[in-house]
């Protein structure tokens, strides 16, 4: 005779499962007989905060929806691009056999890495040059490198 597929663990397991079901019933019962109602709704007031009344409708605003941008700003638009074009600096080191060096700017103190690929004329240390900012891998990057 083959053993019977109902272990004790998963008997208990079911009686379990029924006195929860049995509770939750119960509570639920309990709630509509007192007239108790959970809030089902969460609102956002005009401060962005959630709560559990609704909004008032006299403080609604319109909002014009092709005023809405969505994307990146070009370019043009930008103050920190606007920054970049036309900035006066002095090569600080610049290694002809690795093809790379710094430029400090003249206004900022700053250094920017210049790339051989990013000069217009040959540039020695200690050089005057004007150039624009790019932003590149690791932070912005001198190019269009002239010498002044």
């Amino acid at each position: 005779m083959a053993k019977s597929q109902q272990t004790y663990n998963k008997t208990e397991k079911e009686k379990k499962k029924l006195k929860k079901r049995e509770e939750k019933k119960k509570k639920k019962e309990e709630r509509k007989a007192s007239g108790e109602t959970a809030s089902e709704f969460a609102y956002v007031d005009q401060f962005g905060n959630l709560s559990d009344t609704p909004p008032d409708p006299s403080k609604k605003v319109e909002v014009d929806a092709e005023s809405i941008e969505i994307g990146i700003p070009k370019k043009e638009d930008s103050e920190e691009e606007d920054n970049n074009f036309g900035k006066e600096g002095k090569v600080s080191f610049f290694d002809h056999s690795k093809g790379f060096g710094f430029i400090l700017d003249s206004q900022t103190q700053e250094k920017y890495f210049v790339h051989v690929s990013g000069l217009i004329d040959e540039i020695e240390e200690n050089d005057k040059v004007t150039f624009e900012l790019e932003r590149g891998q690791k932070g912005m990057n001198a190019v269009r490198v002239k010498k002044l």
